[in-house]
């Protein structure tokens, strides 16, 4: 009998380093398990709680990290839990009561690490020996020594772990789901693929066109493409982590390795690549890819994905091999199972591509960004305003020397705060993205 895939014994990378607050705790869930994370204060580390209080199981992560303490406060009766979760403070206790000292008042802690710029956690809190025995699935091409510059990202999406795997190892809907974005439909082709590799530790497939790429599938989440072109060794990756949450709903969390280019690495900033691009390649299959989701689980009420999916060329063997593998592996797991879903007839676009929810409020570059985008805006009227207001009181002869130019001025500023206001902001919250109306 083959055994079945235990997803709670696994690293996951749950968010980019650079993107937590160290002051704020931080909700992550992680196949099903909701987690805590944050940091005490005058630590360099971060820890990884189960998101409850062993009180009455109110989140820890609406709490706070406590200024004198430097231990994680429940903000429900105000219990502190120190880095190993050793509960440290109960108010209400009598005089005499050491909390410390009662194992069941202990928050349950779970395995981090850092690496590769991701903090790791390990969802299953029963199983540490085997977390300290198990190698983190990291990328060779996350490595600044090999001549590498990368970008990290993350994202919350709108359908399940295996539709963002099968999507990931399809190379093909790129020219379609993207045109624009990162590729074009008048480029679409055939594209032979060849399975290299297929064990229950890995899948591997190598494809060739205009580039040759390597494609890898390290289970559960690890997803990797090595595109190599030209001949001078110049490489590009994509590194994503496909990271299960809940049924129906996954994250996505990605870097973009590259070996050339490295000072357009530098002098673009990071949030630019986000709104830019980034989000915009996970907006355009979005849609496509909830509702194939939900369609696939009503065909699987009556039939199997064979006969559901038509698969008839060598484009699809990577998808065939990852389907197999479930199969092998996985049958009936939870986290795809959800009861009998139903069609949407029409998706709600603003739903489904809420940038600010799924990305802008997790991600540090880009909540900054916004932050000061909004504030420009504001000085930039209160200057239009000012300008204004002080050419009407300037005396006659003033008026067209400096006058004229403080007023040209404060328009510019105006229509720049326009620009960021109608133009850039709205790349932080909500794009709606129709395929119909990209020529």
């Amino acid at each position: 009998m083959t055994d079945l895939f235990n997803f709670s014994q696994h690293w996951y990378p749950v968010t980019p380093v650079a993107d937590l607050r160290p002051s704020y705790p931080t909700a992550v869930t992680v196949v099903g398990v909701p987690i805590v994370i944050w940091q005490p204060r005058h630590s360099g580390t971060y820890q990884a709680f189960v998101d409850q209080c062993p009180h009455r199981l109110a989140p820890l992560s609406e709490g706070r990290v406590d200024e004198q303490s430097g231990h994680l406060m429940c903000s429900y009766h105000g219990w502190q839990f120190d880095a190993q979760g050793v509960c440290q403070s109960v108010p209400q206790a009598e005089a005499g009561f050491h909390p410390d000292q009662q194992p069941q008042l202990c928050a349950t802690v779970l395995p981090t690490q850092i690496a590769n710029d991701l903090l790791w956690v390990w969802p299953d809190a029963e199983s540490t020996e085997l977390a300290q025995q198990t190698p983190l699935p990291l990328s060779p091409q996350i490595d600044a020594s090999k001549g590498f510059v990368w970008d990290s990202y993350l994202r919350d999406l709108e359908y399940d772990w295996q539709t963002l795997v099968e999507n990931v190892v399809d190379p093909t809907h790129v020219p379609f789901a993207h045109h624009g974005v990162q590729g074009k439909r008048s480029q679409a082709g055939p594209l032979p693929l060849q399975i290299l590799t297929s064990t229950p530790e890995r899948i591997e497939a190598e494809s060739t066109g205009r580039f040759s790429s390597h494609i890898t599938f390290e289970p559960p989440c690890r997803v990797e493409y090595v595109i190599s072109f030209g001949d001078q060794g110049k490489q590009v990756g994509l590194v994503t982590y496909c990271v299960p949450t809940v049924p129906g709903k996954c994250r996505i969390v990605a870097q973009f390795p590259r070996n050339f280019a490295l000072t357009l690495h530098r002098l673009i900033p990071r949030w630019w690549a986000h709104v830019k691009t980034r989000n915009a390649v996970l907006d355009g299959d979005m849609v496509l890819l909830q509702q194939q989701a939900q369609r696939l689980q009503q065909q699987l009420q009556t039939q199997d994905w064979k006969t559901a999916y038509k698969l008839p060329t060598t484009a699809d063997r990577m998808v065939i091999e990852f389907r197999k593998w479930c199969d092998r592996y996985l049958p009936n797991h939870p986290l795809w199972q959800p009861q009998a879903p139903s069609l949407a007839p029409s998706p709600d676009h603003r739903h489904m591509l809420d940038r600010y929810h799924q990305h802008t409020q997790h991600c540090h570059s880009c909540r900054s960004a916004l932050k000061t985008i909004q504030r420009l805006q504001w000085g930039l009227l209160i200057y239009f305003v000012a300008s204004l207001a002080l050419v009407a009181v300037l005396p006659d002869a003033w008026r067209l020397w400096p006058g004229l130019p403080l007023a040209g001025v404060g328009l510019l500023g105006l229509g720049i705060a326009a620009w960021l206001r109608f133009r850039l902001e709205p790349k932080f919250w909500f794009v709606d993205y129709i395929h119909a109306e990209r020529p």
